[in-house]
């Protein structure tokens, strides 16, 4: 039973990393698949929903059970960096229709902080997460939830898909703008644990 209880958190924060290709399998085919587009905005609001329900339990249940550990500080960000990349990856694609080079802006951010933050555990020391990283992951969440809910107008026959495609690209734009800004800010603050794991002095 302990056991079971000690991998419940880790065992939440996998199953966003696979709910990530999920959504972007469902969203781009998924009229293969038997979704009208009437349903398609829903299943993916669902997905969404369950991903970050899994996020608050299992910090939840970590703090709980006393079983913050750093694997769960590692893996938690890139579950939740998987998740939300595969939305806007998603949304690339499909009747959003985000240019590639916007979405990018998330990955490099999310690709250089995240490979800082293993080479600092390697070396000894685990980097807590920043303010401004949490304060970048609610508002990429406000914007994959705010366009999955354009869709419902869109797939109602009710919204202009110029509309939608013009009110998503600012959405995320603002999110890049802070995301640029959120990755500064973390590097910068841990400046000297990075210099040191960089071996500069």
């Amino acid at each position: 039973m302990d056991g079971l209880i000690l991998s419940t958190p880790i065992a939440l924060t996998l199953s966003r990393i696979l709910l990530g290709p999920l959504f972007l399998v469902v969203y781009i085919y998924y009229q293969e698949m038997g979704i009208t587009l009437f349903w398609l905005p829903y299943l993916l609001l669902a997905l969404a929903v369950i991903s970050e329900l899994s996020d608050l339990f299992d910090g939840l249940i970590a703090r709980k059970q006393h079983k913050v550990t750093d694997l769960g500080k590692l893996l938690d960000p890139m579950a939740d960096s998987i998740f939300r990349l595969s939305i806007f990856l998603s949304f690339t694609q499909g009747v959003v229709q985000l240019p590639i080079l916007l979405v990018a802006v998330f990955f490099y951010r999310d690709s250089i902080i995240g490979t800082l933050r293993t080479l600092c555990a390697l070396k000894g020391f685990a980097l807590a997460a920043r303010v401004s990283g949490k304060v970048k992951a609610v508002i990429q969440a406000v914007i994959g939830f705010f366009i999955l809910i354009l869709m419902i107008p869109y797939s109602l026959g009710c919204l202009e898909i110029g509309f939608l495609q013009t009110i998503s690209f600012y959405s995320v734009l603002i999110g890049a703008i802070y995301t640029v800004y959120s990755g500064a800010e973390y590097i910068y603050a841990y400046r000297k644990h990075i210099k040191k794991a960089l071996g500069i002095s």
